[in-house]
């Protein structure tokens, strides 16, 4: 494919136009003359057939079809600067560790890894993303990050995978002064109509549907969400239980919340996994070695 659509110059314009708000202020970040960035963009619709900006006297308003290239166009000029980039390295030791992973105490011997790493390479930096699951593998498959770490149980048959020793375990965080406090564990009949929150991923698992049984048909759950400090402030209220990882979550004392694991006991792993039709580039591969390493030294 050809064409100016496809100039990866024109794309790096209309970020910045959307980011400053305004053609004016985008033209001189860009150092370029406002008329010159007007006719670019007015080209660039013309040749997508779309319409990108609702144009206002100050502010632009990006278009539904605007919204959506704004976040292609981020993807791809964020992949070409990484790929300039590991192309002109020429040092084995330098680059980028882009790494994936929800929130799980057992991430803790990867950073430990990269930390080894960095201390022996200090040129190596590490950008870190977290979110879950399916966030995680868009990331992989699109190219933005090259490794991932996932929890729970996936069909993971397109990528390289490394189990990582540790296990995640599930249960619930409450008020301290919640009934279920009292309990030492939680089973599935505790949870009928307790208000819930949980993540989305987990209600998807097959392992949580069988631990739950038919008294998941009801549980109340009140809302979900991908990242769990948040909805620890909530539970803190006393307004609902959060089903999450141990050790997440503060439950000393002074913070009104305590962790009850759930019975029977509920596990996740955590898996690295990185994309098998994917070329690393060379920290990747310093990486996958150090890691392999560790994982035959706990062996």
């Amino acid at each position: 494919m050809g064409g100016l659509k496809m100039e990866v110059r024109v794309l790096r314009y209309f970020n910045e136009i959307v980011r400053e708000g305004n053609i004016s202020g985008a033209a001189q970040v860009l150092h370029i003359s406002q008329p010159a960035l007007s006719r670019q963009m007015k080209e660039l619709e013309n040749e997508l057939g779309v319409t990108l900006f609702e144009r206002g006297h100050r502010q632009i308003k990006l278009t539904q079809e605007g919204s959506y290239l704004f976040d292609r166009a981020q993807e791809i000029t964020t992949l070409v600067d990484r790929t300039t980039d590991q192309l002109q390295k020429k040092a084995v030791v330098s680059g980028v560790i882009n790494i994936g992973a929800g929130e799980s105490r057992a991430v803790q011997p990867v950073m430990a890894c990269i930390e080894h790493i960095m201390a022996k390479f200090p040129q190596i930096r590490l950008n870190l993303v977290s979110g879950d699951s399916e966030f995680l593998r868009h990331q992989l498959d699109t190219g933005l990050i090259e490794f991932a770490i996932l929890m729970g149980h996936e069909n993971l048959i397109e990528y390289n995978t490394m189990p990582l020793s540790g296990v995640n375990r599930w249960g619930i965080v409450i008020a301290a002064d919640s009934p279920l406090a009292q309990k030492k564990a939680i089973t599935p009949e505790d949870l009928v109509g307790q208000p819930l929150m949980t993540s989305g991923q987990t209600m998807r698992q097959d392992t949580f549907r069988q631990w739950a049984g038919m008294a998941l048909n009801h549980f109340n759950f009140v809302g979900q969400y991908n990242l769990v400090f948040n909805a620890a402030l909530l539970a803190k209220t006393g307004a609902c239980a959060v089903m999450t990882y141990e050790g997440l979550i503060k439950t000393q004392a002074e913070d009104n919340l305590v962790f009850r694991p759930l019975t029977p006991a509920l596990v996740d792993q955590n898996i690295l996994v990185w994309r098998k039709d994917n070329r690393l580039p060379n920290v990747g591969n310093i990486f996958i070695k150090e890691m392999k390493e560790i994982t035959h030294d706990q062996n």
